[in-house]
């Protein structure tokens, strides 16, 4: 299994969606969804990744890897979504060097989680 992309559908950044129009997270989704997916990359449409007051939310997650979850992101920064993605995909354990790193990655970063551990191998 390679990196999944999760996009926040519901994502409206704290802010009220007019009458006829898509929420952030989902103009988002529009527009990644409008390029290529990286080789290695799943995107998935998500309901809620609970960054409400900072969305439009996504997070990267890969088996035995770190996780994270990026806000503040918009439809403009599809094409530096996918370039992180994809350096994500490259590694084994999710760390990506900081210079390798699109720069909105390197600061709207909300979390990083840990990768979960086979209970199996731990004892």
């Amino acid at each position: 299994m390679g990196a999944r992309l999760h996009i926040c559908m519901t994502c409206k950044a704290g802010l009220p969606v007019p009458e006829g129009e898509k929420p952030m997270g989902a103009q988002l989704w529009d527009a990644i969804s409008a390029l290529p997916a990286p080789e290695g990359v799943e995107v998935i449409a998500v309901d809620c990744l609970s960054a409400c007051n900072t969305g439009a939310a996504v997070a990267l997650s890969m088996k035995g890897a770190w996780s994270y979850v990026y806000g503040r992101m918009t439809a403009e920064n599809a094409a530096d979504i996918l370039a992180g993605a994809e350096a994500y995909a490259r590694t084994t354990d999710g760390l990506v060097a900081w210079r390798e790193r699109p720069v909105i990655f390197r600061k709207q970063s909300l979390a990083r989680i840990p990768p979960l551990l086979d209970p199996a191998v731990e004892a």
